[in-house]
């Protein structure tokens, strides 16, 4: 299938690793133009040099999220060098955490206002172009209640409201936001990692709940970001997308 993707300008939060390096490189094989960011300078020079092998357009500088100033001058700095943005998807997050009141700040800092942040930047380019595709990436711990009452489920869960309100509210300016939230997800160095060498019998207990016997990859989730974000994806607006090898036991109707 040609996803259309040729050609297309795309920002991406959070792209030095995980599932935002991994919908970088599936976006710049596609053939997109790429901005990127996330708060590592080592982390998003190795992330820009490993995504030139694919011959698009690569350009980023590490940014704080947290820190709104910095974060808007960066965004006005990518949308300026790209000339534009078809394509928005915001992946930092500030990760999971009980108790303090440090983790429902820095998770309604970076989970929310981060990507709203980002929308409000992208939103006048694309009514103006008339087309924009924007991907917002929640949680099944969004869809269930698990892992404990923390920040980080509550505010991935206001995603996937908002995200319906925006498409329903910029459909007209041919504008599509969708959600994604994907499940388990493990790869070297990342949450799930840890967790298996830190609580093995916490991480051996989610893996006997995985109808496929294993926890996701991040390409996994990235070949369905880069689906909702594409042309081919057309009349998807509005929808919600759990990636999660059948790990929730919600029925969707």
């Amino acid at each position: 299938m040609d996803l259309g993707l040729q050609g297309k300008k795309a920002i991406i939060v959070g792209a030095a690793r995980g599932i935002g390096m991994a919908t970088a490189e599936v976006l710049a094989r596609e053939g997109c133009d790429l901005a990127i960011t996330a708060r590592s300078e080592d982390g998003v020079k190795d992330a820009v040099a490993n995504l030139g092998k694919y011959g698009t357009k690569v350009i980023g500088k590490a940014v704080n999220v947290k820190k709104a100033d910095d974060y808007k001058a960066w965004l006005a700095w990518a949308l300026d060098e790209m000339d534009g943005c078809d394509i928005l998807v915001p992946i930092s997050s500030a990760g999971g955490g009980m108790g303090s009141e440090k983790y429902w700040h820095n998770a309604f800092e970076v989970d929310v206002m981060g990507p709203v942040r980002a929308v409000e930047a992208v939103i006048p380019g694309m009514t103006e172009k008339g087309s924009g595709s924007i991907v917002l990436i929640a949680t099944t711990s969004a869809a269930e209640a698990m892992g404990g009452p923390q920040a980080y489920n509550a505010m991935k869960a206001s995603l996937v409201t908002w995200g319906k309100q925006l498409a329903l509210f910029h459909g007209k300016d041919g504008i599509r936001v969708n959600v994604v939230s994907p499940g388990p997800v493990e790869f070297e160095g990342g949450n799930w990692d840890m967790i298996k060498g830190t609580m093995e019998k916490f991480y051996q207990s989610q893996l006997r709940q995985q109808p496929t016997g294993r926890l996701g990859t991040p390409e996994e989730i990235a070949r369905c970001i880069a689906f909702l974000a594409s042309p081919a994806a057309s009349w998807c607006n509005g929808s919600h997308l759990v990636v999660d090898g059948g790990f929730t036991n919600r029925t969707h109707f």
